[in-house]
């Protein structure tokens, strides 16, 4: 046992010499976001302490200063417009496909988000590397307001879908490029941002449902498009055009000289590694669509289903291969998911954000069918685990912030996390359930909360400067893999469950099976 505390300490005193002092200053330092003036690559200031063996020249650019409080607060707005989306639709999908005849189709409404948003959030990291993060920022936040107006105007069910998939590929740069520019902050910022998040999800789920009760489920997403046009006015005219993560200014100071890498000058459109980002997207779009076809549409061993599934896994392997022997820059190095601190923080991030989403789609579906809640009360019912959310970020953020320890958090939040969802399984039977049942759900989103903060930590702890940006991407892959699969998986249980009791019920009666289908 004293063998294994030794390893335990050892382990993580690494995180703890890199990030503690940084993190506890940084709570008594106004930090500012700064200017590139010679280099529109992306690249970024060096970090201290950060080994980096492939920095060859070095160049040194005096960079003024701008507020980072104002810069973080414009990025916000994108934060929780892509968080109060989920919400909003998580509170109105089932009224919206029924409009349209289509509740086979519901979880379409938020897989085609969500699986748009995980083909292309490899790359954004990439992209926001080698053509700066405003050009990368500014074109996220124009797909997602052509989507949600899209998808608000849509005259059937897969018009609407479509606009999912277009505001998705946009969410996916509207978070990431946050957190790629408050990497070392992460223990006060990182908590900031989902407080942020969480208020986005809080407010959506209650409005949604407002709307779709009152003047109609398709201002949920078209009142996007005035908010996201505030906010491209806004970051086109505050956000520098190049910008260093906090790191390197927590490390040289909030003004002065910083250093920046210098790399070979070759063209932008040459450094984006198109094969590598479309075997990717299609191995992950391939994946998602067997999971979501499967059970649901088809039966699993449906030839489409199989051969789609196959197809992924050879994808999979066609992208590895080309990552490690011709990418020149590759969209996203497999060394990483050898590292185990990082395969760890992705494995933890793609479970808790599974079953927080199964339980975010099920709660208002399982309010409306067991008491005819509306779509608004339904959408309330969703606040005790915002608030867990909520609570568990905060608190991550102040631990870490003072011990610089984040194991102990992941802990704790899978243990938070199992209590919620037991506490489900024994006690929500179909029965009408008080207000006061409904808190069963705050500790499974206080463990997600403490679960994000911590593994963002932990893997901004473990890779080097180079690749913070795409092991940052990775993460919100991982998230975004674990929503899809999250509400296909329930999504698949409810409508076979559903079809194999209706036909049950509906024995002997003409057209049972007609009904059963759609």
């Amino acid at each position: 046992m004293a063998g294994q505390d030794r390893d335990v300490e050892q382990d993580e005193h690494l995180a703890v010499g890199r990030h503690h002092n940084l993190i506890k200053s940084g709570l008594n330092t106004r930090p500012t976001i700064s200017t590139l003036t010679s280099d529109s690559s992306g690249y970024i200031g060096d970090r201290s302490g950060y080994e980096d063996e492939d920095d060859d020249e070095v160049l040194s650019v005096q960079a003024p200063g701008e507020s980072v409080i104002a810069i973080v607060g414009l990025l916000m707005i994108g934060v929780f417009v892509s968080n109060a989306d989920g919400s909003l639709v998580l509170a109105s999908y089932e009224t919206i496909s029924s409009d349209f005849g289509a509740l086979a189709d519901a979880s379409w409404l938020t897989t085609s988000y969500s699986l748009a948003s995980c083909a292309v959030q490899p790359i954004t990291g990439n992209l926001s590397d080698i053509y700066g993060r405003k050009g990368v920022l500014l074109v996220s936040y124009v797909l997602v307001a052509i989507g949600s107006v899209g998808s608000g105007i849509g005259q059937a069910m897969w018009q609407v879908i479509l606009g999912r998939v277009v505001a998705g590929l946009g969410a996916a740069g509207m978070t990431v490029i946050v957190s790629i520019l408050i990497t070392v902050q992460v223990a006060s910022w990182r908590s900031y941002v989902n407080v942020v998040a969480t208020l986005g999800r809080s407010i959506g789920g209650p409005l949604g449902g407002f709307l779709a009760d009152s003047i109609g489920w398709r201002w949920s997403f078209m009142g996007q498009g005035p908010i996201i046009g505030l906010a491209i006015i806004l970051v086109a005219l505050r956000l520098p055009s190049q910008t260093y993560p906090l790191a390197s200014l927590l490390l040289e100071g909030s003004e002065g000289q910083h250093n920046i890498t210098s790399k070979p000058q070759i063209s932008k459109i040459r450094r984006v590694d198109f094969v590598g980002a479309i075997f990717l997207a299609l191995c992950i779009v391939s994946l998602l669509s067997a999971l979501s076809l499967g059970g649901q549409n088809l039966p699993w061993s449906h030839p489409v289903v199989t051969g789609i599934g196959a197809g992924s896994i050879a994808l999979g392997c066609a992208f590895v291969a080309w990552e490690k022997y011709g990418a020149f820059e590759p969209v996203f190095p497999p060394s990483l998911l050898i590292q185990r601190d990082v395969a760890t923080s992705y494995a933890i991030t793609a479970l808790q954000a599974a079953a927080q989403l199964v339980m975010m789609f099920s709660n208002p579906l399982y309010f409306r069918a067991t008491q005819n809640s509306s779509n608004t009360l339904a959408g309330t019912h969703l606040f005790p685990a915002v608030l867990g959310n909520t609570l568990g970020g905060l608190l991550s953020g102040f631990y870490i912030s003072r011990t610089g320890r984040y194991k102990p958090l992941s802990l704790l939040a899978a243990l938070s996390s199992s209590l919620s969802y037991t506490l489900l399984i024994l006690r929500w039977k179909g029965q009408c359930i008080t207000w006061l049942d409904s808190f069963d759900i705050v500790p499974g989103g206080f463990g997600t909360g403490i679960a994000f903060s911590a593994t963002f930590i932990a893997l901004t702890a473990s890779v080097k400067r180079r690749n913070i940006a795409v092991a940052t991407s990775g993460l919100y892959l991982c998230s975004g893999l674990g929503f899809v699969l999250g509400v296909a998986g329930a999504s698949s249980v409810q409508i076979t469950t559903l079809r194999t009791l209706l036909g049950r019920a509906l024995e002997g009666v003409n057209g049972a099976r007609e009904i059963t289908e759609k």
